[in-house]
């Protein structure tokens, strides 16, 4: 159970911040196909399945809004002046997580190498979303701040961010910057948290879109897991590689743009923290999941 609502509320960390994914998260925390499945069951008709995924999505859910509402009222202000030192922590989840991929899959990619095609596939597609990720649409989530094709847009922008947001290597974040509805939303959810009511239509909008994402995409993702699992774990590796070009890229899309990661501000302390930070969600996930053993 503590695993589940840690791997919850590492997803909603790496979810609030542009260039990383909770799907990522996910995946190295061992419930990425739980995540999927419970999301996919929670509408079956199998009761058994329905409580089961019920009761899943609870406990990740309680990590993941006390993460997120964590990460409006204190990170986002940390990530905006600590942009370089956060960007090489996430460099160095996502570059020692890759290797643990292919530890904790290689039944799937034995022998089936020819699939390592679909990595550029996943790589190109996170490449292009953040290479067109410039020019925000500034609106206001408040109550009068937006119009109908604010509305509109705010719907599309939040049932693309959830679909990304299962995916790893893809960050919804990023989605919310193409389509320029990221600073608006982390400043609606921070005045809600705050009791200002004139953002709840706006966050209700938002909050349909999501469902209508979750509905529309994870029964595509699992059968997709289901019956192509090693192309499908190759593009998501793709999508990983392609999101060291999105973090390195972060700064250019904050509220007020910095220049993009480089060698001068590149901090090699802060990216070997997120390599142990990675083994010891690595070590922390085998602990757990031996306990579970154990008592089953």
């Amino acid at each position: 159970m503590f695993l589940v609502i840690l791997g919850g509320f590492l997803m909603a960390l790496a979810d609030s911040v542009p260039g990383v994914s909770g799907g990522t998260i996910a995946f190295l925390m061992g419930i990425y196909d739980d995540f999927i499945n419970s999301l996919n069951d929670i509408a079956s008709r199998d009761k058994e399945k329905r409580i089961k995924a019920f009761k899943f999505l609870i406990k990740l859910g309680i990590g993941w809004i006390t993460g997120f509402c964590s990460a409006v009222l204190v990170i986002t202000a940390v990530f905006e002046k600590n942009i370089y030192e956060i960007s090489s922590l996430f460099l160095g989840f996502v570059l020692f997580a890759i290797p643990l991929i292919f530890v904790e899959e290689k039944k799937a990619f034995k022998g089936k190498y020819y699939n390592a095609v679909w990595a550029l596939v996943g790589a190109g597609i996170v490449v292009a979303i953040t290479y067109f990720s410039g020019g925000a649409n500034n609106i206001s989530l408040a109550w009068g701040g937006f119009d109908v094709v604010g509305g509109i847009l705010l719907f599309v922008g939040a049932m693309f961010a959830i679909s990304a947001m299962v995916l790893p290597g893809i960050s919804g974040s990023t989605i919310l910057l193409v389509f320029g509805v990221y600073q608006p939303v982390m400043d609606a959810v921070h005045g809600f948290l705050n009791m200002e009511f004139k953002y709840v239509v706006g966050l209700s909008i938002f909050g349909f879109g999501m469902i209508a994402g979750v509905f529309t995409t994870i029964k595509g993702l699992k059968v997709a897991l289901e019956k192509a699992r090693t192309a499908t774990l190759y593009t998501i590796v793709g999508m990983m590689l392609g999101s060291l070009y999105s973090i390195v890229m972060g700064p250019t899309n904050l509220d007020t743009p910095k220049a993009a990661l480089n060698m001068d501000t590149f901090n090699v302390v802060f990216f070997i923290i997120g390599g142990a930070v990675i083994f010891g969600l690595q070590a922390l996930k085998h602990v757990f999941a031996k306990k579970e053993e154990g008592n089953s």
